[in-house]
């Protein structure tokens, strides 16, 4: 082979090496990583919190006349018991989350008692009332006095053994001051501010130098009985405000016996109330039922405030015999605190009629009854007075069950 064939073949060779070889691929340029945005987690809504209700029970004056006190004894046992009495009546206030009424009596564990004019009840009369269901009475009425000082603070004792709430009246000035005088209650998870009040003491005057000892709404409350005492009652209700409760309520003995309307006195006094904030009224000293009511009010400054009255349930307990005194009921109330916008009030309430009968025997025995149901067995007559009580009610307090 000569030079020039070699040569050929040595290049021959070197392009078909060459021709065989792949071109070059380029290397994209890697683009720079991109961080996602996290998307924000939306907020979520806030589920609005239910409005909160809850009941609180109503009842009228609880008075132990001699009949009443006689009867109460259990001479099996030897000892004083109100419970066979108003029995009828524990379903309703104990089934209430709070419930209150106003004790006109003072209280003793020594004899003898007495009833009108001048009252002194068995202590056991205390614990039969919280054993029923109460949690709160009324002390400042016009009986509250019947014994002396002595007697008032005899009555607050045996109260606060039995685990009895009260308002109205007190043993020290101390006690007298707002942040004691004033009970705040937790009602089914609604806090009430409750304050307590009488016209007067029966013509008994505060004791020497314990001008402290009952809360009286009257600055005449020796004489006319028609002056009242507004700055203590705005200091008063001031006070229950800047406690910061949901509610306020205030218990007040107040009208005429025997009425079974409210007078002009008693409306101007629920006004001034309202109008200082509070948001329930309710009354009690008529020994008959008067009327309930919603009652709207503007206020100094210009706002309005709604409040519920009840400016008398009659007595719950007695043995009086003039017409209408052994009528009563059993009032619920309805509470509600919205708990979007801070609010609460009255939203409802309903009522039970109830006759205190009396059957006369070999002894007087008396029985709280539920005038809404007929006992079996029961006689003409008192089937006649069950039905003429839950007339008389509709007719006074307004038809069952009611509402704002």
């Amino acid at each position: 082979m000569g030079r020039f064939s070699i040569l050929l073949l040595t290049t021959m060779t070197a392009v078909v090496l060459t021709g065989c070889q792949s071109a070059p691929v380029s290397t994209p340029t890697p683009e720079a990583a991109v961080t996602p945005t996290p998307t924000a987690a939306p907020t979520p809504t806030p589920t609005p919190q239910p409005p909160t209700t809850a009941t609180l029970a109503v009842c009228g004056d609880v008075m132990s006349h001699m009949p009443v006190t006689n009867d109460a004894w259990d001479e099996g046992a030897g000892i004083y018991d109100y419970t066979p009495i108003f029995e009828a009546a524990r379903p309703y206030v104990e089934g209430a989350d709070y419930a209150v009424a106003n004790l006109e009596t003072t209280l003793s564990t020594q004899g003898p008692y007495s009833g009108y004019p001048a009252f002194k009840s068995p202590a056991a009369l205390a614990g039969d009332l919280k054993d029923l269901g109460f949690d709160l009475v009324l002390t400042a009425n016009n009986h509250c006095l019947d014994r002396g000082y002595d007697g008032l603070v005899s009555t607050l004792d045996q109260l606060d053994q039995a685990g009895l709430a009260h308002v109205g009246t007190a043993r020290s000035a101390e006690e007298a001051q707002p942040d004691t005088a004033i009970q705040v209650a937790d009602v089914g998870g609604i806090s009430v501010a409750f304050l307590g009040y009488t016209y007067g003491t029966n013509g008994i005057p505060l004791p020497s130098g314990k001008d402290y000892a009952v809360n009286l709404f009257n600055t005449d409350y020796m004489t006319t009985l028609s002056t009242p005492d507004t700055d203590r009652l705005e200091a008063d209700l001031a006070a229950a405000r800047a406690l910061d409760t949901d509610l306020i309520a205030v218990m007040i003995h107040w009208g005429v016996e025997y009425q079974t309307t409210q007078n002009s006195y008693q409306e101007e006094l629920t006004d001034l109330l309202i109008a200082n904030g509070a948001d329930l009224v309710l009354g009690g000293h008529s020994h008959v039922p008067q009327p309930l009511e919603m009652r709207t009010v503007t206020a100094a400054d210009g706002t309005q405030h709604t409040g519920f009255v009840c400016y008398s349930l009659g007595n719950f307990i007695s043995s009086q015999v003039d017409p209408l005194t052994d009528t009563t009921a059993v009032l619920t109330l309805e509470l509600t605190l919205d708990h979007e916008t801070g609010e609460a009030g009255v939203t409802g309430w309903s009522y039970v009629p109830m006759l205190m009968v009396r059957r006369d025997g070999t002894a007087q025995v008396f029985t709280l009854t539920d005038a809404s149901a007929i006992p079996a067995g029961a006689s003409d007559a008192l089937v006649h007075k069950l039905e003429q009580a839950v007339s008389d009610c509709a007719s006074i307090l307004g038809p069952t069950p009611a509402s704002p």
